[in-house]
């Protein structure tokens, strides 16, 4: 894999061990390069509304647009699949991006069986809230302390993990500003124009109804 990139660090996310129980997911610390923190954390973009929202729905430039790119690119795949032991190449990705947190969110949940794969960025500079808003690998619905794994929301912070029947995971309630890039592998061209159009009605219920 000759390739190299911007803005990830490969090695961080190459050298990340993956855990198999209870389902298969790794967490990489220093994801992204030191160098390029503070343009990343000026060129977020500026969302005012909860919810999380495609890449077209929002601007998006310099590093940040590079990033995007790398998450999207070929060499992470690929990178992702040798992980772990699938072939991610066919699958479309949906990029999509959250700043605002509201307190329902983060429930227990599995994710939906279109999608194969989940990789999330975090950009927060710290995170002081105790548990609330970190997310966990859970090993089942009813009990946030029956947990495997946390996830410091902090910035270069990347938690990907094969989306399977008991692939739990959520966080502890959290409102307020919760920095995250999502990329989901889902399985064909239609289920990614689906959540495209389901992303883009919450955003024009959100506008008209607010929050």
């Amino acid at each position: 894999m000759a390739a190299d990139t911007q803005i990830l660090n490969l090695d961080a996310i190459r050298t990340a061990p993956v855990s198999r129980e209870p389902y298969s997911f790794f967490l990489a610390s220093g994801a992204l390069k030191p160098e390029k923190i503070a343009q990343l954390r000026e060129e977020f973009p500026n969302i005012t509304k909860p919810g999380f929202l495609t890449v077209d729905d929002v601007e998006v430039k310099g590093a940040f647009q590079q990033l995007i790119n790398e998450l999207e690119g070929p060499t992470l795949t690929a990178l992702l699949s040798e992980k772990f032991g699938i072939d991610l190449s066919p699958y479309p990705r949906l990029t999509t991006i959250r700043k605002i947190s509201q307190a329902k969110d983060g429930r227990p949940h599995t994710d939906g069986p279109s999608k194969v794969m989940t990789l999330l960025v975090y950009m927060n500079d710290d995170w002081d809230d105790g548990g609330a808003g970190r997310l966990r690998v859970l090993r089942g619905p009813e009990n946030f302390d029956d947990m495997v794994l946390e996830v410091p929301p902090t910035m270069g912070t990347l938690f990907a993990f094969l989306r399977a029947d008991n692939s739990w995971h959520g966080h502890p309630p959290f409102a307020g500003e919760r920095r995250v890039v999502q990329v989901a592998w889902v399985k064909d061209e239609a289920e990614l124009e689906r959540k495209k159009k389901r992303n883009s009605l919450a955003k024009l219920f959100k506008g008209i109804f607010g929050r």
